[in-house]
């Protein structure tokens, strides 16, 4: 009778620990949400770039020269995209104030925003940066980042449900067109991927363009399939713990993960993934950290905050596909980080990380 008892109990004790250990790990997989955007973040984010799509300095050109004839300014060069510094940042400060207006329609100062939209995306402003492509000494001008960018705006154009800004989609088209020629074209003939952490990084490019690319180019769709496989499919060890780069904006590691997140399937993309970055799924955290940011008013150095917010997207469209909550979390920190120190009056970081910060909300919608 006694041994029976004290089996009796130990029967007890050993379902209570159980019961325990559940509870424990039911506590510990509890959902962890992305930060989305807002009505309140919405009215934040939009004043950076419509204060700057028409600044039209300072600014920084970034063209070839032909003769003395191409000295003119900013503004004769680039009738749309001659504000926020330079070109690629005009182009998605153009994308944020479109997609808070697809967001919130009602947004309070949508009047203005089309009004300025109108202003700057208009035919004749279109045929004459199309122009500029086509000059000899400048058809790589803005290759692949600007491009990618591009592309982005399009697409939000094209899916917009507010009639001013459909009828800026057929004015851009034009270009959208020469920019969707000009990415098939380079990723064809591109051996190699760049693998830094700035504009040139070729699985941003691909990524953004994709994105473009899956509703609208099924030929560029294609091509950057098949690029992006001959390119990375075989990586393995990328040496996450090198990252970040002084000047990064982008994440040479995860802007590679998540653009073969989109064309590898997920079985396959697992198996790649857990090689390409071993043990990072299980310990995110152990790799990567938020980065600071010393001196906001150094242009290069205020890419540090970029970075948060780029590792911030792909964090999302990771750990949302693999419903791996570290990554969420990873991600939320990374955004609130560089979310809260945004509004310092310097105009290195205020031209630009508007469009980033509401491109990372955007992610963990």
């Amino acid at each position: 009778m006694k041994y029976t008892l004290l089996f009796l109990a130990l029967i007890l004790l050993s379902c209570n620990n159980k019961s325990q250990q559940t509870d424990t790990e039911t506590e510990t997989v509890q959902i962890v949400k992305p930060i989305t955007i807002d009505a309140k973040k919405a009215d934040y984010l939009y004043t950076f770039a419509y204060t700057c799509i028409d600044q039209e300095y300072p600014n920084k050109l970034g063209q070839v020269l032909g003769d003395s004839t191409y000295l003119k300014t900013p503004k004769e060069l680039h009738p749309t995209f001659y504000g926020c510094f330079d070109w690629h940042s005009a182009v998605h400060g153009h994308w944020t104030l479109v997609n808070i207006l697809n967001t919130y329609p009602d947004f309070k100062e949508k009047d203005e925003i089309i009004k300025k939209l109108q202003a700057t995306i208009s035919k004749e402003n279109i045929l004459k940066e199309i122009e500029y492509f086509d000059d000899v000494h400048n058809k790589t001008f803005e290759r692949t980042y600007g491009w990618a960018w591009l592309l982005k705006l399009a697409k939000s154009l094209k899916e917009s449900n507010i009639p001013e800004l459909k009828a800026l989609d057929k004015n851009l088209e034009p270009l959208t067109q020469l920019i969707e020629s000009k990415c098939i074209e380079f990723f064809k003939k591109l051996n190699y991927p760049i693998r830094v952490g700035e504009h040139p990084n070729t699985a941003f490019g691909m990524s953004f363009a994709l994105d473009y690319a899956e509703n609208y180019s099924p030929e560029l769709a294609k091509v950057i399939k098949e690029r992006a496989k001959a390119f990375y499919q075989n990586d393995k060890g990328c040496p996450i713990n090198w990252e970040p780069g002084g000047f990064d904006f982008l994440s040479p590691c995860l802007e590679e993960a998540t653009l073969m997140l989109k064309v590898l399937p997920k079985e396959d993309y697992l198996t790649w993934l857990d090689q390409f970055l071993p043990g990072f799924r299980e310990q995110p955290s152990q790799y990567i950290s938020p980065v600071e940011v010393v001196d906001k008013t150094d242009g290069k150095m205020a890419h540090l905050d970029g970075l948060n917010f780029s590792r911030t997207w792909c964090l999302y469209q990771i750990g949302k596909a693999l419903d791996n909550n570290k990554m969420i979390t990873l991600a939320n920190t990374h955004f609130n980080d560089s979310y809260s120190k945004m509004d310092t009056g310097e105009y290195a970081g205020a031209h630009w990380l508007a469009s980033f910060a509401l491109h990372a909300l955007k992610a963990g919608k």
